[in-house]
């Protein structure tokens, strides 16, 4: 039974993939298609797809359909518009023959790809919109949770956090970073990762305004390298409310009276806003007193000195409230659009820590996609407008093979008066078809290291935690 289900779910997973990444693609060149074919202009071939073909027919409108072996996009074969042999194969003789098309059709055909990313993306985003998106408490904040007072770095050295360097306190409300206004932790941790803040002397810089008794307080913060990505971290965590989820018969929690339901809101007095505190509590030796909210009582609970050391000595288990947040599709798309442009910026930014390394190709996004289906179709939808919001900027940017680099060289043609040299541009999209596709199999080699890395993790953990499930039970 489990295998099966195990099977069924893996199913799932790799249809959800090939309809929303591969759909994001085809919905890419259909827009092409359509937009060629309004205009009157000769589509030799539509392929999903590069490389050698698995299958393909030919329509009665006279177009090749075909399913090639590289799944790392597509294309539209449109000899009238641009000489993309390298890639599409030669077209055919009566396709050479064609006469040039006006810079407007051009302009339109070569920007309907992105345009219908952006369609897609919106209707994706108003079906969320209706249906709701899964929004944890830690999430949605940007609420201070916990401020650890180390940091290991990229080296494996501990050195004092960033925030508790700069005075960064549990309770804080980050309004802003480097005057770019957070609206959740998401967004909060992007913009850090992307900051691209340098001091005189060589130290990352980046300043946070945050939220104090009412009053905004600029505080300047030196960000490290940290984690196996080697991103910009300071040792802070969100906020929320821990509440206990299980309290197993027999455990420290269940005899110290905690019950399911509870939800923890102070220790010693003072507010607690993570379980990581609970857990730095645990490790000392000395008693402490847990506030705990249950329905519409506030008790107060003891947890006696007497005890193992460590969050897991609690034996209970413990989740966060999560509801459903509807953010309207023009609030969605822009967000997403933010999120991108910061990234682009900081691999263009001189002293940005973010490199194509950190980027994710097709071998990511398909992990990124198989995450989210576990996770449930909500959060599928939301990927899959961030990919449709990506492809479309990305194929925008004025890069040869890209539809950015068509319309670059079709404005240049029609500022000269005269169209670039064929060999020239056929130069230009050889050299950087190589380039493409070298990146894609550079940021694929991280992506597997990745995967590898998250697998072996998640085995440590089932493993440790089946330790700790062998240590709780009591001797026979």
């Amino acid at each position: 039974m489990e295998l099966l289900t195990s099977f069924l779910g893996s199913t799932w997973s790799i249809f959800l993939i090939v309809l929303f990444f591969g759909g994001s693609i085809f919905v890419h060149e259909l827009g092409h298609f359509l937009a060629a074919r309004r205009r009157g202009v000769k589509v030799e071939r539509f392929s999903i797809g590069f490389g050698p073909k698995i299958f393909a027919w030919r329509g009665k409108d006279g177009v090749e359909y075909r399913l090639s072996w590289l799944p790392l996009g597509g294309y539209v074969a449109l000899p009238q518009l641009a000489d993309m042999a390298a890639i599409e194969g030669e077209a055919s003789a009566e396709a050479q023959a064609l006469p040039p098309v006006s810079y407007g059709t051009r302009m339109i055909v070569f920007a309907a790809g992105a345009f219908f990313n952006v369609l897609f993306a919106f209707a994706l985003a108003t079906i969320l919109w209706f249906i709701g998106q899964p929004s944890a408490e830690d999430i949605s904040t940007t609420r201070i949770g916990y401020v650890a007072p180390t940091l290991q770095l990229e080296d494996g050295t501990t050195v004092p956090s960033p925030a508790s360097e700069a005075g960064l306190q549990v309770g804080d409300v980050v309004r802003a970073l480097d005057g770019k206004a957070v609206s959740d932790w998401p967004e909060l941790l992007q913009t850090l990762i992307t900051s691209a803040g340098i001091t005189e002397d060589g130290r990352r810089r980046t300043v946070f305004t945050v939220e104090r008794a009412g009053q905004l307080i600029d505080l300047t913060v030196h960000p490290r390298l940290s984690g196996d990505d080697k991103v910009r971290r300071v040792g802070i965590v969100a906020a929320y409310t821990p509440i206990v989820a299980a309290v197993p018969a027999g455990s420290l929690a269940a005899r110290i009276g905690l019950a399911e339901g509870d939800e923890l809101r102070r220790l010693d007095g003072q507010p607690l806003h993570h379980l990581l505190a609970l857990g730095e509590a645990l490790q000392k030796p000395a008693a402490f007193t847990l506030t705990v909210q249950r329905q519409d009582q506030t008790l107060d609970i003891v947890v006696p000195a007497d005890r193992p050391a460590g969050l897991d000595a609690l034996g209970a288990a413990f989740r966060q409230k999560v509801g459903l947040v509807h953010q309207n599709p023009f609030e969605q798309i822009a967000g997403h659009i933010t999120m991108t442009t910061r990234v682009l910026w900081s691999l263009v930014h001189p002293h940005s820590d973010i490199n194509v390394s950190k980027l994710s190709g097709p071998v990511g996004i398909g992990k990124i996609f198989w995450d989210a289906s576990e996770a449930g179709i909500r959060y599928v939808i939301w990927i899959a407008i961030l990919v449709n919001v990506n492809l479309a900027i990305f194929n925008l940017l004025p890069i040869p093979v890209l539809d950015g680099g068509h319309m670059l060289f079709a404005t240049i043609g029609k500022l000269r008066g005269r169209a670039l040299s064929i060999n020239f541009v056929a130069a230009a999209q050889s050299i950087f078809i190589v380039l493409l596709f070298g990146m894609i199999l550079y940021v694929s080699f991280f992506d597997v290291r990745r995967i590898v890395r998250d697998v072996r993790s998640g085995a440590e953990a089932k493993e440790q935690v089946e330790q700790q499930k062998k240590n709780a039970e009591p001797a026979k």
